[in-house]
C-alpha cells in the first residue's frame, strides 16, 4: 500500500475493520462487507483512514466533501505562505567605491521591499590567498547598510566566494 493513495469501497482488503461514522458513532469492530453495507446504507462511502492500525481504521463519510475540504484547506494554507525573495548583488575585490556606493544603494532598495540581499565578494587568482580582503569590503558595507537591516549571516567563504546575507529588520 502507497502511503498518499486513499482505499475506498471495495478497494479496501481486510477483513475485519474498527470502524466510525461521520457523526462520531463508533461501531466498534465489524466485518468489512458489514461497514461497506452500513456506508451503502447511509448513501456514503467507506474509507481507509489507518491502514495500519490493527485491526485497519475506516471512516464512513462522504468522501467527495471530504477531498474537496481537503484541497480548500491546502489553497488557504498556501495563501498564507510567504515566499522569501534572495536578490544576489555581486562584487569584486578591487571594486570602486562609487561602484559600491550605487550597489548597496540598490540593496537598500530591496531591503525596503521586504526582500533579501545577499552580497558576493568574487576572489580571482591570488586574491584567494587573502580571502580577508572580501570580508573586509562586506564589513564596509554592514557598516553603510546596518541601520535599515539584520545581518543573517556573517560574511563567510564559500568556496571563490565571500558571502554575506542581509535581511529586512523584524518590526
Amino acid at each position: 500500500m502507497s502511503k498518499d493513495k486513499i482505499y475506498l469501497n471495495e478497494e479496501i482488503r481486510a477483513n475485519e475493520v474498527r470502524c466510525n461514522g461521520d457523526d462520531g458513532t463508533s461501531y466498534g469492530i465489524i466485518s468489512r462487507a458489514e461497514a461497506l453495507e452500513l456506508a451503502e446504507k447511509m448513501g456514503l462511502d467507506l474509507v481507509l483512514i489507518a491502514p495500519d492500525a490493527n485491526p485497519p481504521v475506516c471512516k464512513i463519510m462522504d468522501y467527495g466533501k471530504f477531498r474537496y475540504q481537503q484541497e480548500k484547506r491546502q489553497k488557504e494554507a498556501k495563501k498564507k505562505q510567504k515566499v522569501i525573495e534572495i536578490k544576489e548583488i555581486k562584487l569584486s575585490a578591487k571594486t570602486a567605491q562609487n561602484d559600491l556606493n550605487y550597489k548597496v544603494k540598490h540593496a537598500l532598495e530591496f531591503i525596503a521591499d521586504g526582500k533579501h540581499v545577499r552580497f558576493r565578494v568574487f576572489l580571482k587568482g591570488r586574491e584567494m590567498n587573502t580571502p580577508q580582503i572580501g570580508v573586509a569590503m562586506l564589513e564596509k558595507i554592514w557598516e553603510m547598510v546596518s541601520e535599515n537591516c539584520d545581518q543573517a549571516n556573517a560574511p563567510a567563504l564559500e568556496g571563490r566566494y565571500v558571502n554575506m546575507l542581509i535581511v529586512p529588520k523584524k518590526g
